[in-house]
């Protein structure tokens, strides 16, 4: 508390104060720097010692210096009482300061007040999709190959979240829901229509789609739960159905995107392979055009099963030719055995001269045979029908050697026939066995060149079933995402808050800097030597 006396202590201590005031002013720090006497600060203190009362509780202020006492070198008196400051000095300056709290109470809850009633409401909702790193197997072996480690399969599903809120995707919801034409995204300002009579219609339509893509990307955000494959997807929008027909729009966007992207990559791939496949046809039509030339340049004619024709007609003459030698060996035979017969005396009785007088000539001969052994029984050997009979024998005798001369001259003219024929074949078999000998020379070239036409047209429709089986997969869609929780209108407005909340807050931030300004200039005047009085 302040004492009179104090006042009495520190009077004999200011003309020597005031002596020094004019040689400190010169310098800011001394006008700063404590400039009490050590000793007057010590009797100071002693005498606060001294007037104590046992038993009864004082409650001490820092009263301001008469305006005689304060030392005129010091801009802030009160630094050095700082340690005094006790909680009845802070509410005398808070009771000093109640209109400057009441003034930012109420300034702050009219200034939550019209927020409240101009601020732009904001009504948010959640989408939740699932977005699987790998795709639908439709096709067996697809152009796309998925990674079964975790941490590709995460930098996989980040891709797919950064494409879910990239340019491409907004741009289709921009075109679809025509947001250049709503006033939330592209409001209309004072110089617009001063701008529009220096811009083209291209210009117009280019800045009113920058400044459309700019609002919806500030209304969109998505992120990645941890541990899951699930993105949730936040759009806000100034009215609750808009911001569920945004969030629609931009998850079909998004998974046209996705199929879009996965149809131009593997249309890159299918127009590459198409532009290899002329190459390759050309390298087949050449390759198999060799081998027609090389067959014809030597002769070279295959059958159905792929055997050459002069292999074929070379083992068709070796048949032939041992068939021919065998019709020789048995013309020649029948022939010796003939003779032989002739020359044995054996025409009548030997089976090889085979003929149809042959046979009837025997069959007299027979006849006339067993006639005469009847005569020779009957009328002896010189009875005249006998020797009639006889001579008739002779005759015919003479008549089956003359048939068996005929017939030997047929079977020889056969033997020659036979053993030309034979001669003449094995004379082509041999021939026909030397061409074969060239022509498989000449296969051994023919099968290097029909290798490499078969290699050639192996790539070819290997590469030609590859194209059209990737350009039919740019007609499916195989991105495995699926919505799980689809957006739906809220029931009250993300921001801002309640009108009462936001009055509540407004009071509340209002006492508070109402309290602080009080405390502030409480303290700036206990600084300046002129703090409260005593409580």
């Amino acid at each position: 508390m302040y004492r009179p006396d104090e006042a009495g202590k520190q009077k004999p201590s200011q003309p020597a104060r005031e002596q020094r005031a004019p040689a400190e002013r010169g310098s800011l720090l001394d006008l700063l720097s404590p400039d009490l006497d050590e000793p007057a600060k010590a009797d100071e203190r002693a005498a606060e010692r001294s007037s104590g009362t046992p038993g009864v509780q004082r409650v001490e202020a820092v009263a301001p210096l008469p305006a005689a006492a304060v030392p005129r070198g010091s801009y802030f008196p009160g630094m050095n009482d700082l340690g005094r400051i006790g909680i009845d000095d802070l509410i005398g300056w808070l009771r000093g300061g109640l209109f400057w709290i009441a003034l930012a109470v109420f300034l702050c809850v009219a200034a939550a007040l019209a927020y409240a009633l101009t601020a732009t409401p904001r009504y948010t909702v959640y989408t939740d999709i699932v977005v699987d790193p790998s795709n639908l197997n439709v096709v067996s072996d697809d152009v796309f190959t998925s990674n079964p480690q975790r941490d590709a399969q995460l930098l996989e599903v980040e891709s797919k979240l950064r494409i879910l809120t990239s340019r491409n995707v907004l741009s289709r919801v921009i075109t679809r829901l025509r947001l250049t034409e709503d006033p939330e995204f592209v409001k209309p300002s004072a110089l617009g229509s001063l701008k529009n009579l220096f811009s083209t219609k291209t210009e117009q339509k280019a800045g009113d789609e920058l400044a459309a893509m700019r609002a919806l990307s500030e209304r969109v955000e998505a992120r990645r739960e941890e541990r899951s494959f699930v993105v949730v997807m936040k759009v806000w929008s100034e009215e609750a159905g808009k911001a569920v027909t945004l969030s629609d729009a931009i998850v079909s966007a998004f998974e046209q995107e996705l199929f879009q992207s996965a149809a131009e990559s593997a249309g890159r791939v299918a127009q590459n392979l198409n532009a290899r496949l002329d190459e390759l046809r050309h390298n087949v039509t050449e390759a198999e055009r060799a081998v027609e030339d090389f067959r014809r340049r030597n002769g070279l004619q295959s059958t159905n099963d792929g055997q050459l024709v002069s292999n074929q007609l070379s083992n068709e003459l070796n048949t032939q030719v041992l068939d021919a030698q065998q019709r020789a060996i048995q013309a020649e035979t029948r022939y010796r055995q003939m003779n032989d017969a002739i020359v044995q005396g054996r025409t009548a009785s030997a089976s090889e001269f085979e003929s149809v007088n042959m046979t009837n000539l025997r069959e007299q001969y027979n006849v006339l045979q067993q006639q005469i052994a009847s005569m020779q029984r009957t009328y002896g050997e010189r009875h005249p029908r006998l020797v009639n009979a006889r001579s008739e024998r002779a005759t015919l005798e003479a008549a089956m050697a003359d048939e068996a001369r005929r017939i030997l001259d047929r079977a020889k003219a056969d033997m020659d026939r036979e053993q030309q024929a034979f001669a003449a074949l094995r004379a082509k078999a041999s021939d026909e066995k030397s061409n074969v000998f060239s022509d498989n020379e000449a296969q051994v070239q023919l099968r290097d060149l029909e290798r490499d036409a078969r290699a050639k047209a192996a790539i070819y429709e290997t590469h030609l079933a590859r194209a059209q089986q990737i350009t039919e997969r740019q007609q499916i869609d195989t991105t495995n995402v699926r919505v799980i929780s689809r957006a739906l209108p809220p029931n009250s407005r993300s921001w801002p808050p309640r009108t009462i909340v936001l009055l509540a807050g407004g009071a509340i931030l209002g006492l508070a800097l109402g309290i602080g300004l009080a405390v502030t200039l409480g303290l700036w005047r206990f600084l300046r030597g002129r703090g409260p009085a005593a409580v």
